[in-house]
Order: structure tokens, then sequence, then C-alpha cells
């Protein structure tokens, strides 16, 4: 039950992102808020493997079709290419329209299917700027520094911006750590300008 509900989200995911995405449509921000990219280090991936994906479709095609009689086959496997190529743009879609978000509710971290989670203003005693390579591509990862959890919500395996909590805070991540956090780790594209926005709201 578990797998196809993640199975499902993904999905419906992919469809939204790809809407979002043609129609120009990203999320709706309140009055103030302000929204961060965090797609910088995967976009050059999705690109390549879109371009690889569609010079594949046709090749396959001419393949499957001299090769195999059987017209169901050529019809399955052209579906199969499209239908995979389609799934990525809308995934690049999701990560493209779904960006973080700086307004009165607090930082909104979100990273596709994996990351959603608002962390509020009276949670946070800092915020500062801070590039560091991450051990995996995973978009969640926990670890311990000394009497300390925290917690890395990566892009492309790197952070940029580091928020350090007032108190110990359990973060509704599905793959995240089950203990309260220390500090919060994650992407942004242009994170000096997300620290300098912070910085703002939190004084304000």
């Amino acid at each position: 039950m578990r797998l196809l509900r993640a199975v499902v989200r993904y999905e419906v995911t992919m469809w939204r992102g790809l809407y979002r995405m043609i129609t120009r449509r990203p999320t709706k921000l309140a009055p103030g808020d302000e929204a961060f990219a965090h797609a910088g280090p995967v976009k050059p991936i999705f690109a390549v493997f879109i371009i690889l994906s569609a010079v594949e479709i046709p090749i396959l095609d001419l393949i499957v079709s001299r090769v195999l009689p059987w017209s169901t086959v050529r019809h399955i496997a052209l579906f199969a290419g499209i239908y995979g190529l389609v799934w990525m743009i809308g995934l690049l879609g999701a990560l493209l329209t779904s960006p973080h978000v700086v307004g009165d509710a607090g930082i909104r971290i979100r990273n596709g299917t994996s990351v959603d989670v608002t962390i509020p203003w009276d949670a946070i005693a800092s915020v500062r700027h801070r590039y560091r390579s991450l051990p995996s591509s995973r978009a969640v990862q926990a670890e311990r520094e000394g009497e300390r959890t925290v917690v890395s919500l990566g892009t492309g395996g790197q952070t940029a911006v580091d928020i350090t909590l007032r108190r110990p805070l359990t973060l509704p991540l599905r793959k995240g750590p089950a203990e309260p956090v220390d500090e919060v780790r994650f992407y942004a594209d242009d994170p000096k300008a997300l620290v300098t926005r912070s910085r703002e709201y939190a004084a304000a």
C-alpha cells in the first residue's frame, strides 16, 4: 500500500508539474512571499536524459519495426518511450514550478515529491550561506554532529543554506529522521539572496 501511494504521488506530481510548466503557472504566492529556485544542479542532467530519450524513441521504433513482425510490440515500445520522455519532462517541471518560498509563515523548503516542509520564524535562530557537498544524491540525509542532529535536504548532492534552530524540531519528512533535528541544510540557486530575504523577515 505504501508503494502504491508513492507511485500515485509521483504520477500526480509529474502531471501537475508538466501542466504548470507548459501553462507557465508556478505555485501561487501570498502577498509578500518570495520564491527561490533550486533546480540548478539537476537541470543539465535532466536535459541530457530528455535529449537522449527523444533521440532513442525513433531509433528504437525503427529497430523494432525491422526486427519484429508484431505491430503490438512496436506500439508498446513506442508508448513506453514516449511516456518515459513525458515523465522526465514532468518531473523537471515539478522542480521548476515548486520553488522554495520565504514569507510570513517562515521558510518553505521543497524538492519535487520528496520534500515540502515549512520552518516557522519562531523556530529559527539563524540563517547563513555555506556551500556543502553531500555524500550521496539522496534528497533527505541525516547525520549526527556531536549532540546535534543535522538533516540535509539536498539538490544534486549539494546544500547552500544552513538554518540553525532555536530548539529541536521534528520535521514531517517521509524519509527523514524520526527524532527532532537541530539544524536544516538545503540548496538554493541564489542562496545569498535567500539568506538576505530571510534575515529581513526574521528582523521584522
